[in-house]
């Protein structure tokens, strides 16, 4: 039998007008899908475990967050990010018009479910694999030129390192990697991580 943790209740409550709808579906579609599902807050939002933690959602000020802990492990074409400047799996969901059908979302939903239900683990990359982050010429060149990013930037994991450079390099047009590349310099002099605005403020 699943939970409902007033804590989601009151998240809900105190997000902005379009994200309530939005909040709503998201949870009810989850329910819907997985009827053992625990309701949470950690890192100060929503989260839905079952045998694990499944799935959790965010509302922002101008959007809203979903997304699979297994992503990867997920068979489905709606799972393709549409923005890659929002984390979660369905890029900025301003309206429920964002998001798959109700019937599409359970259907991810339980098979989420039954990966965690059946113990499946992510694979874990075999060791070196991704351990040493390839950083483009263009973008060493400008970490060069301020000390504080370059800096910031050696000091981070691996994993950190490649959220910049997957996301200046995925930029579909020369301008937009040129964008982000100068708010990734910004950003990394200021000591701040790629997903910055949504760590958890404590």
């Amino acid at each position: 039998m699943g939970t409902r943790d007033k804590r989601v209740d009151a998240y809900i409550t105190k997000s902005a007008g379009f994200a309530k709808p939005v909040l709503r579906y998201l949870r009810e579609s989850v329910h819907k899908g997985c009827p053992g599902v625990q309701e949470t807050m950690k890192w100060s939002f929503p989260h839905f475990d079952y045998h694990g933690i499944m799935c959790s959602m965010a509302a922002f000020k101008g959007h809203c967050a979903f997304t699979f802990w297994k992503a990867p492990l997920l068979k489905s074409a709606a799972l393709q990010k549409v923005n890659r400047e929002a984390m979660g799996n369905f890029g900025r969901i301003t309206t429920i018009k964002d998001l798959p059908p109700r019937s599409s979302l359970v259907a991810l939903v339980r098979q989420a479910a039954q990966l965690n239900e059946g113990g499946v683990k992510m694979r874990r990359a075999a060791p070196g694999s991704k351990g040493a982050v390839k950083v483009p010429t263009y973008m060493m060149k400008a970490l060069n030129k301020n000390a504080r990013a370059l800096r910031t930037f050696r000091s981070f994991t691996p994993g950190a390192k490649r959220e910049y450079v997957e996301w200046v390099a995925e930029a579909r047009t020369q301008e937009t990697r040129a964008r982000r590349l100068a708010t990734a310099v910004q950003w990394l002099s200021e000591g701040k991580q790629r997903n910055w605005k949504y760590l958890s403020k404590k």
